[in-house]
């Protein structure tokens, strides 16, 4: 098959590249600025932005699938604003999903979020709620995955919290975490399991016009996960609990503070629950107890 992955040279999209080509599938990896070095060498890269739909005309000739991880991670508040997530995700999925139509494309992919179509939530996920419907409601045969918070190397989640620290207590050992860090959930997901699966929604019949939502092994508190990360980095913390509604007015009024990028969205993001309400892994032949765990990965218990 002929692939182009949108978002191809990104975190997930260079795991996906390489699976994919692995397989004998002829991909393009399509970035605003492609870097063909994080890609096996049998994979092409292509200049196109998602915003510009004229981009993507010449890119999409010939192929037999699309697959769509562009994306703006839902931790930091964007370049932009918020409002860049309904300019990335909802429109930039809207004209993609045109313009795989208008090139006759049979197969489009769409990597969303856990958690979609709550009016309480932030942007990111209103802008990936309001881009499922737009992928439905077209005439393609899709294939839609919902995976929690995904890690593995180049990942956002050890940034992180490495990131909040230098913010919230730069120097010394305590930790100040919203809710202490135990009322965020993450069903961690290592991209190494994930990419076969999304390589399995862009090959197989089966998965036409199905919604999947993916997690790993284990459910983790960010207080875990942020307790995990500085053990690996054999750094040792206290975490000290800020009460939610503290941390509301302070990321509020931080949010407008040039470089801090947390803002209400982002205090809204901390209370949303990024657990599967039913795993569906299995139904790619993968046994949860074989998936990586966060600690596996970063070498710690």
């Amino acid at each position: 098959m002929n692939v182009l992955v949108a978002g191809g040279t990104g975190f997930v999209g260079r795991y996906l590249c390489a699976e994919l080509h692995d397989r004998g599938h002829d991909v393009t990896a399509l970035a605003r600025s492609p870097d063909a070095s994080v890609v096996p060498s049998g994979v092409t890269t292509v200049e196109g932005d998602v915003t510009d739909r004229d981009s993507l005309r010449t890119p999409l000739e010939g192929l037999d699938a699309v697959v769509n991880l562009v994306a703006l991670s839902p931790l930091w508040e964007p370049e932009g604003g918020n409002e860049m997530h309904d300019r990335v995700h909802r429109q930039g999925t809207e004209n993609l999903v045109d313009a795989t139509e208008e090139a006759g494309i049979g197969r489009f992919v769409q990597m969303s979020g856990l958690i979609t179509g709550d009016e309480d939530l932030t942007s990111y996920h209103r802008a990936k709620a309001r881009a499922e419907e737009i992928v439905r409601a077209s005439d393609l045969e899709y294939v839609i995955y919902r995976p929690s918070i995904v890690f593995g190397d180049g990942d956002e989640i050890v940034g992180y919290t490495t990131k909040l620290k230098q913010m919230f207590a730069p120097v010394g050992p305590l930790y100040p975490l919203p809710g202490g860090g135990e009322r965020t959930f993450f069903q961690l997901i290592h991209v190494g399991d994930l990419a076969p699966m999304l390589a399995d929604g862009v090959e197989g019949d089966e998965h036409a016009n199905e919604t999947y939502e993916l997690g790993g092994p284990k459910v983790y508190s960010l207080r875990e996960v942020t307790e995990l990360v500085f053990e690996s980095k054999g750094r040792s913390i206290t975490i000290v609990p800020l009460p939610m509604s503290l941390s509301k007015v302070g990321m509020s009024a931080m949010g407008a503070v040039p470089g801090f990028r947390l803002g209400p969205d982002q205090y809204r993001g901390l209370k949303a629950d990024n657990r599967v309400s039913d795993n569906d892994v299995g139904v790619f032949g993968v046994a949860e107890d074989e998936m990586t765990t966060f600690e596996e990965y970063l070498g710690v218990k």
